[in-house]
C-alpha cells in the first residue's frame, strides 16, 4: 500500500468518525424526546479489487422492534381513552355522593347527598307530618325536603349536560389536532420517499415521523404500516384508511397545503341539548366526523377522541335517560297516591300541561329532559297546609271519597287530615307489585319506571328493572352510574400499568442509553487520534520525500 492509499484510508476513517460523532450527539440530545428511537451509525469496510480501501458510510439505522412499538401505540390509545373518561366522570362522582349503608326503603339515612338519601329525607318528613298534621313547621319541612330532592335531580341533570357538552367541545378541538398529526406524517413521508429514492440518509426524518406517530396514538386508536418506498399508511383500529396526503386517495397533492388542521377530517361544534343525539350522516342533529363527504364517526375509537365520542353518545345520554325515567316515576307514583307534590314545572307558568309517559319526546310531551324541569308543585309551595287538607265527596250510593284539596276556601275541606300522606307512604314508597308495576288507580300508565326505548332515538335502556320501590330505583340509578365510574378508574390503573411495562421494554430496545453513548465517544476519540496520527505521519513522510527530491 502506497502513501496515497494510506492517506485515503486514514481520511475515510476520520470522515466516518465525524459521522459517528454526529449520530451519537443526536442520540444524546434526544434522550428525553417522546417517541425518539436511538440511531446507529452504519460503517462498513471499503474494498476495491480485493484490497482494503478504508471505510464506507452507510444509511443510519434505527433501533426499533415493530411489534413492541405497535403494542405501545395501542396501549397509548387505551390509556388516553380511560384518562379522558375518568377525568370527565370525576365531575359526576363529585355530585353523586355515596349511598349510606343504612339507607333502605324504611329507614332513610339522610347523611349523604345522594338521590336515595334526599328521597329518604322526603319520606322521613312525611312520616313526621302524620304525627303533627296541623303544625306549619312540619308542613314546611316536607316542602323543603321535596325541593332539596328536585335540586339534587337538577344538579345531576346539569352535570350530565355540562360534561356531555365538554365531550362535544373536546371532539371539535381534537379533530384539527389529528389532522395536523396525519398531514405532518404525510409531509415527512413525502420527504422520506424522495430521499430514499436518491439513496440519502432518512433516519432523522423517520425519527421525527415516529414522534408524530406517538402523539397521534394518544388521540386515536390507529395502526401504522410502512411501504417498501418508505411511505406510511395510517388506519383506524377497524382498518379504515386515514389519508395523510391527498395522493393517497387519488387527489393531487397540490389540492392541500401540508401540514393542515382542516384536512382530511372535518366536523363542527354545536351546543348539545337533551333533545339532540348523534344519528350519523349529514342530517344528524349532532354533526359527525366526515372524511371526503363520508361520516366515519363510528370508525374512530380509542384515544381521547374515541373516549369523548363514547361519553357524548352513550355514557351521558344513558345517565340522562335513567334520571328522566326516575323523575317521571316520582311524579307518576305520587300522583297515583293522591298527592301531586311533584310536577313537570308547567304549573309555575299558570298553565299546567299534563306529563306524558312517551319515552322519546321532550317534556311535557314526553319524559326526555324531564329531570331538568321537575319541580315541587307551586300550589304546595305557596300553601304548605294543603298537604294535610282534604276534600270529602259522597256519591249517589253514599260512598265517600277523600282527595287532596286544591285550595282551603272552596268546598267542604278538612284541615289536619293525614289520610293522603298515609297513602303516599304506603303506595308511592311501597314495594309491592300493586305499587311498582300495576296500572295507576285511574287506569293510566304503569307504575313501573320506564326502562327501555328511552332517549330521543328510543335506543337506550336503564340497565335495571323498573318494578322497584322509589328508594330502590334511586339506589339502582346511583349504583349503575357508580359502577361505570369505578370500572373506568380500575381500567385506567390497569392499562397504565401495562403501558409502563411496554414503555420500559421499548426503552430497552429503542431508547437512548447515555452511558453507552458516552462510551462510544471515548472510543471515537481514541480512533480519531489514531487516524489523525496516521495522516500526520503520512504528511511527514511526504514532506521528507519532497525534500529529498529537491
Amino acid at each position: 500500500m502506497d502513501l496515497l492509499s494510506s492517506l485515503s484510508v486514514a481520511t475515510s476513517g476520520l470522515n466516518a468518525i465525524e459521522y459517528q460523532y454526529s449520530v451519537t450527539s443526536q442520540n444524546v440530545a434526544n434522550q428525553s424526546t417522546a417517541g425518539y428511537v436511538s440511531e446507529t451509525a452504519t460503517v462498513t469496510s471499503a474494498v476495491t479489487a480485493g484490497i482494503g480501501n478504508g471505510v464506507r458510510i452507510g444509511a443510519t439505522q434505527l433501533h426499533i422492534n415493530q411489534a413492541l412499538q405497535s403494542a405501545l401505540y395501542a396501549q397509548n390509545a387505551q390509556v388516553a381513552s380511560y384518562t379522558a373518561m375518568d377525568n370527565s366522570l370525576a365531575a359526576l362522582s363529585a355530585v353523586q355522593g355515596t349511598t349510606a349503608a343504612n339507607s333502605t326503603n324504611t329507614t332513610p339515612a339522610g347523611t349523604t347527598n345522594t338521590l336515595t338519601d334526599q328521597l329518604g329525607n322526603v319520606q322521613a318528613e312525611l312520616t313526621s307530618l302524620i304525627s303533627t298534621p296541623l303544625q306549619s313547621v312540619a308542613q314546611t319541612q316536607v316542602i323543603t325536603g321535596a325541593q332539596s330532592l328536585t335540586n339534587t335531580i337538577h344538579t345531576l341533570a346539569s352535570t350530565y349536560a355540562t360534561q356531555r357538552q365538554n365531550a362535544q367541545d373536546s371532539i371539535a378541538s381534537t379533530v384539527p389536532a389529528i389532522n395536523s398529526d396525519l398531514t405532518q406524517i404525510g409531509a415527512l413521508s413525502q420527504q422520506i420517499v424522495k430521499f430514499k429514492s436518491l439513496g440519502s440518509d432518512t433516519a432523522d426524518l423517520e425519527n421525527q415521523r415516529l414522534g408524530v406517530m406517538t402523539d397521534l396514538s394518544s388521540k386515536l386508536s390507529v395502526t401504522f404500516s410502512q411501504s417498501s418506498n418508505g411511505d406510511m399508511i395510517v388506519r383506524t383500529e377497524d382498518g379504515t384508511k386515514l389519508p395523510t396526503r391527498p395522493d393517497q386517495i387519488g387527489l393531487s397533492d397540490s389540492s392541500q397545503k401540508l401540514p393542515s388542521t382542516t384536512w382530511p377530517l372535518s366536523t363542527s361544534d354545536v351546543t348539545v341539548t337533551s333533545a339532540m343525539s348523534y344519528t350519523g350522516g349529514s342530517t344528524s342533529a349532532i354533526p359527525g366526523i366526515m372524511l371526503t363527504g363520508t361520516d366515519i364517526t363510528s370508525h374512530l375509537t380509542g384515544g381521547t377522541l374515541g373516549a369523548n365520542i363514547t361519553l357524548r353518545d352513550e355514557t351521558y345520554p344513558k345517565a340522562q335517560a335513567q334520571l328522566d325515567s326516575f323523575s317521571y316515576t316520582l311524579i307518576n307514583r305520587f300522583n297515583n297516591a293522591g298527592l301531586s307534590l311533584f310536577t313537570n314545572g308547567t304549573d309555575a307558568t299558570g298553565t299546567t300541561v299534563p306529563q306524558s309517559s312517551n319515552t322519546t319526546q321532550t317534556t311535557p310531551a314526553g319524559i326526555v329532559g324531564l329531570s331538568s324541569a321537575i319541580s315541587v308543585s307551586s300550589m304546595y309551595v305557596n300553601t304548605p297546609s294543603l298537604l294535610t287538607t282534604t276534600t270529602t265527596t259522597t256519591d249517589n250510593a253514599g260512598n265517600k271519597t277523600t282527595t287532596a284539596a286544591t285550595n282551603t276556601t272552596t268546598g267542604t275541606t278538612t284541615a289536619g287530615d293525614s289520610t293522603i300522606i298515609q297513602q303516599v307512604l304506603s303506595q308511592a314508597f311501597g314495594t309491592s307489585a300493586a305499587n311498582v308495576s300495576d296500572q295507576t288507580s285511574s287506569g293510566g300508565p304503569d307504575l313501573a319506571a320506564p326502562t327501555n326505548n328511552l332517549g330521543v332515538n328510543g335506543n337506550i335502556s336503564t340497565g335495571y328493572t323498573g318494578a322497584q320501590g322509589l328508594l330502590q330505583l334511586a339506589t339502582a340509578l346511583t349504583s349503575d352510574q357508580g359502577a361505570t365510574i369505578a370500572a373506568t378508574s380500575s381500567n385506567l390503573a390497569a392499562s397504565t400499568s401495562v403501558q409502563t411495562v411496554l414503555q420500559a421494554k421499548v426503552a430497552d430496545v429503542s431508547g437512548v442509553n447515555v452511558n453507552d453513548e458516552l462510551a462510544k465517544v471515548v472510543a471515537l476519540q481514541n480512533a480519531y487520534t489514531a487516524n489523525a496520527k496516521i495522516v500526520s505521519a503520512v504528511q511527514t513522510m511526504f514532506t521528507a520525500f519532497l525534500n529529498a527530491i529537491n
